[in-house]
């Protein structure tokens, strides 16, 4: 069993932890807005304000948590608030910083590529598929996202989480927010920034297990990904404890179970 080292400085939980700033905020009214703004982390701000420093938010967004194969990937990004760097597109148009779901290739890893150098600090934490078969794909997600925190230049004072479900737990003061990646500049950055890590990734494991289409997919579901697992089975990059391979009779006797008596983190064969 590993344990995980809780930062010397990190927050602790307790009372504080019920502070308004860290209530999770009723979904928006009026749809969402497509470009990021720092309406959250200002409420963060003033919630916490009194540590005699700048207030440390980090925004935390996951990518690859639906796939059939690789890891899952977690970046956490804290920023100082300072308006974020915008792309230009066509005419006089410009791109802002959202969620990476709604940019274009082409345009994450142009902010890809600006964001480090503008970011008050990130870093990138994963889980293997092995790890996710033997742990669980929430405690896998736990554990990436804590290596990404703990691996900051300091550890943050509050964490938003895109979403409903606070999967990080304590010590962590953690502000969850539905769409986030689409609200929060921090979240939206970390968006960007863990999605072309993970596809940087898997495009690298085409050229050792092509016709996958790892490439194009990322490991998700696709007809290509699901004709090449019929054909040739699971890679060793694949999620064993996955239900795609009830749907691959050939491959069924490879899935990894984990059984309930015998603890979290116990695989059986069955």
């Amino acid at each position: 069993m590993t344990t995980e080292r809780v930062p010397e400085d990190a927050p602790s939980a307790g009372p504080a932890d019920a502070l308004p700033g860290l209530d999770p905020a009723a979904p928006p009214s009026g749809g969402v807005p497509r470009t990021a703004g720092y309406e959250i982390e200002r409420e963060l701000r003033d919630a916490l304000a009194g540590a005699g420093r700048p207030v440390r938010i980090a925004g935390v967004d996951e990518v690859g948590r639906g796939a059939w194969a690789g890891p899952v990937v977690v970046c956490a990004a804290v920023t100082d608030l300072s308006a974020p760097p915008v792309l230009r597109g066509r005419g006089d148009r410009t791109v802002a910083l959202t969620d990476s779901k709604l940019l274009t290739a082409a345009h994450r890893a142009a902010f890809a590529g600006v964001l480090p150098g503008w970011l008050a600090g990130h870093a990138i934490g994963a889980s293997a598929p092995q790890e996710i078969d033997e742990v669980g794909m929430t405690e896998a997600l736990r554990r990436a996202a804590v290596r990404a925190l703990e691996a900051l230049p300091h550890p943050p004072d509050v964490v938003i989480l895109d979403g409903k479900h606070d999967f990080l737990r304590r010590p962590w003061r953690v502000r969850c927010e539905v769409k986030a990646d689409q609200r929060s500049v921090t979240v939206a950055a970390a968006s960007v920034l863990a999605k072309v890590h993970r596809d940087a990734l898997m495009a690298d494991l085409e050229h050792a297990h092509p016709g996958y289409g790892f490439a194009d997919s990322a490991g998700y579901p696709s007809p290509v990904h699901q004709r090449a697992l019929e054909e040739s089975g699971p890679t060793p990059h694949h999620r064993l404890s996955w239900s795609y391979l009830d749907d691959l009779p050939r491959w069924r006797h490879l899935k990894k179970h984990r059984d309930p008596l015998a603890g979290e983190g116990q695989l059986s064969l069955l």
